[in-house]
């Protein structure tokens, strides 16, 4: 019996887009395990059986890696996670303690390891070590097919164009999915942070995660809607519906097509002369190539975090140094502003033995760890003082809250220019330095700051977060995180305005410089860089070719005078759509009445 028309699941946009096609329900494999009673002489050969499937797991894992690490794609590191777990010392030997102590077939003891394991990640408070559940649910099933046996088999191909409906898609669940065919895929579980969303999104295809019922209501050939840029999921859509979102995904195909077309690389310059710089965030080296071909204006965040992640030691200054260079040359003549490691908060080194802090956004990270760790913090600096030498490399230091923090950090730097001298080792001795503006306190003593640096940065994903004391974790206050707050609106006019006083530039590389409604208003504040996902750079710069600097300086100005967050979203959402209605009438295109460009306007919600 087939499902009820127009049936809504909401879950977590995962990787965005439309999707529309049949369901194709997917599920692990059920292994059937006998709890086998051994004898005394037996343990010695289960334990041998257990460490062969170790090695064999390791080498399949390796394999894997090594084939999608040579098709480029940047989710090949997250199998080094992999490979620690199955290094790890405390999980073998439990295994190995049950196995002495029960005297059972070693497949059976396994398994109850493993399922302790599960349990104890699934219910952790941190949500990036909760959902690595799904590595070791990945790992262990690896393990348990090679103690029984069985062939891992061949990666899913589909007959048809369908949709992946599963309870939990792993790492190498997606990875080794033949794109042929697969539109895309919704889960019961997962995240934003879960390795299957990183993948997903390197794959292009769209996602919706956390789901929680998705397995259970959707029936093999249910037509399904796919929104990933709203995270929803509609099961058997009428002809209505149908013809709706078929019309949205055709549009969003025309309207990126329309985009490039005009703007190309033209410059992000409005109508009355103004020009500012859209460039692009990236985590990965192989983003450099979305970079380019959506003709970004050089690099405003590299993240370097990706390069310490999921390994068992540290990366050498070589290491790193090949990294920068290589990216600096491909952007060369535009900016990379490389922002030194940022862990700690929602990311973890497996490497280094931190702190479990009841606050951990609060914590030790960032520009403190790097402090106190000056053998970690001075490798990072030497290696990307060296790709200075090949490109045009700019310094970033995140989450400064003070002067002192920001001295000290120019200090180390110091020091390290110091010793590539002596060694006569080439680097741009008057190479840029910057601090990210994501703290209050240092918004607030931004007329200080401003005379150490070079430029500013303004992160508003943490700025908001502790502007507001809303954890973005957190579903019961989410509806409290808004970026057109006052407080976070005065934070950035008086960050930039101290900025421009002592004559550097500000750029933003928080998601609020990629909203829409809001570019406006950020350019009429006078911000000088907007830094955003490569794919939204035509947009961006769109909007504001469209639009004159005094118009916006205006527009920015009533905004401040208004008293809510609802009213500044409504009052921007008005503007936005006059001057794209402008763009109509002055038959400029038609690319501003796709919907692409003119986002649905979200309501507030509260929760308790």
């Amino acid at each position: 019996m087939r499902n009820q028309l127009n049936k809504v699941l909401e879950g977590i946009p995962a990787s965005p887009g439309i999707a529309i096609g049949p369901a194709y329900p997917y599920g692990k494999e059920r292994f059937v395990l006998y709890r086998k009673k051994i004898s005394e002489e037996d343990v010695p050969k289960e334990i041998a059986k257990f460490e062969e499937a170790l090695i064999k797991t390791r080498q399949e894992i390796l394999e894997l890696q090594r084939n999608l690490s040579q098709k480029g794609a940047a989710s090949d590191k997250i199998f080094e996670v992999h490979l620690l777990l199955l290094e790890d010392r405390m999980l073998i030997e439990d295994v190995i303690k049950e196995l002495k102590e029960r005297k059972f077939c070693v497949e059976y003891i396994f398994s109850q390891v493993l399922k302790k394991y599960i349990n104890a990640f699934s219910q952790m408070g941190d949500s990036y070590i909760r959902e690595r559940t799904a590595d070791i649910s990945d790992v262990g099933r690896r393990i348990l097919k090679h103690l029984l046996g069985q062939d891992e088999g061949q990666p899913l191909r589909l007959e048809e164009p369908s949709i992946i409906v599963a309870h939990d898609l792993s790492p190498s669940d997606t990875a080794t999915m033949s794109k042929e065919n697969l539109l895309a895929f919704v889960t019961d579980i997962g995240g934003k942070t879960s390795h299957t969303a990183i993948i997903a999104k390197s794959l292009e295809i769209p996602a919706v995660v956390g789901l929680q019922i998705a397995t259970r209501v959707i029936k093999s050939g249910d037509l399904l809607i796919i929104d990933g840029n709203e995270g929803k999921v509609i099961i058997n859509p009428d002809t209505k519906t149908l013809r709706k979102y078929q019309k949205e995904k055709d549009r969003t195909i025309v309207e990126i097509q329309q985009l490039e077309s005009l703007v190309g690389d033209l410059p992000a310059e409005t109508k009355d002369g103004k020009k500012v710089i859209v460039a692009s965030n990236i985590e990965f080296p192989s983003e450099v190539d979305s970079v380019i071909s959506h003709n970004s204006e050089g690099i405003g965040l590299f993240r370097t975090e990706f390069l310490y992640m999921g390994r068992d030691d540290l990366p050498s200054e070589e290491e790193q140094f090949e990294v920068y260079r290589q990216v600096a040359e491909r952007v060369k003549p535009y900016d990379v502003i490389i922002r030194t490691l940022d862990i700690g908060g929602d990311k973890f080194l497996s490497q280094i033995e931190m702190p479990k802090d009841m606050h951990s956004f609060l914590g030790w990270r960032a520009i403190r760890f790097c402090l106190a760790r000056p053998d970690i913090f001075k490798v990072q600096l030497r290696a990307i003082l060296r790709a200075s030498a090949f490109g045009n490399v700019k310094i970033m230091f995140p989450m400064i809250s003070c002067v002192e923090e920001l001295k000290q950090a120019k200090s180390v730097l110091t020091e390290v220019k110091r010793e590539l001298s002596r060694q006569k080792i080439k680097f741009n001795k008057n190479i840029e330095i910057g601090v990210m503006i994501e703290v209050p306190s240092a918004a607030v003593i931004s007329d200080l700051l401003a005379k150490e640096v070079d430029f500013f940065s303004i992160g508003t994903n943490d700025l908001v977060q502790y502007t507001l004391a809303v954890d973005r974790a957190n579903e019961k206050v989410a509806y409290l995180y808004r970026a057109t707050h006052l407080a976070i609106l005065r934070l950035i006019k008086t960050t930039i305005e101290n900025a421009h006083n002592n004559g550097i530039w500000v750029g933003m590389c928080g998601e609020m410089a990629g909203e829409l409604p809001l570019i406006v208003l950020l350019l009429g504040l006078g911000l000088d860089e907007f830094s955003v996902p490569p794919i939204s750079v035509p947009k961006i710069k769109y909007v504001i070719r469209n639009v004159s600097f005094e118009e916006a300086k205006k527009i920015a100005e009533q905004a401040l005078l208004l008293n809510s967050a609802d009213e500044i979203e409504e009052f921007l959402s008005k503007r936005m759509k006059n001057i794209l209605d402008r763009c109509i009438s002055d038959n400029v295109c038609d690319v501003c009445d796709l919907t692409g460009l003119m986002p649905k306007k979200k309501r507030s919600k509260k929760r308790g």
